[in-house]
């Protein structure tokens, strides 16, 4: 799959947008650019990040940065692809970590915030 670096590690984890806004966001699930390791919050989550990401960057692959998944989606043929190549550990957020995270900035009503 061209544009995919697998050497390149994440870039953390959580999602480095909403870990740098102020105040600090929240994410429901993580992706992981496949190119360059930003770890993003999904589209579900409130602000979007990887998709954002792959938009101003043309990174067009993201992969689930979530334990037990490892499926790649392509931003550019919208296509989903259950298997790709191995990349750098860590592959998926801490265990510990839930979801929706990070707990101390996850607000009660945090349902009602999804994008469906």
């Amino acid at each position: 799959m061209d544009g995919i670096d697998p050497a390149v590690p994440p870039s953390g984890t959580g999602c480095a947008d909403c870990t740098a806004a102020d105040p600090q966001g929240w994410w429901f699930h993580l992706r992981r650019c496949a190119r360059c390791g930003q770890i993003g919050c999904c589209d579900s989550s409130p602000n979007q990040h990887a998709s954002a990401h792959a938009a101003a960057t043309g990174h067009r692959f993201a992969r689930s940065f979530e334990p037990g998944e490892e499926w790649f989606w392509d931003y550019v043929e919208q296509t989903l692809y259950e298997q790709g190549p191995a990349l750098a550990a860590p592959t998926h957020r801490p265990r510990g970590q839930g979801a929706p995270g990070p707990a101390d900035r996850v607000p009660p009503d945090w349902r009602r915030h999804l994008h469906r």
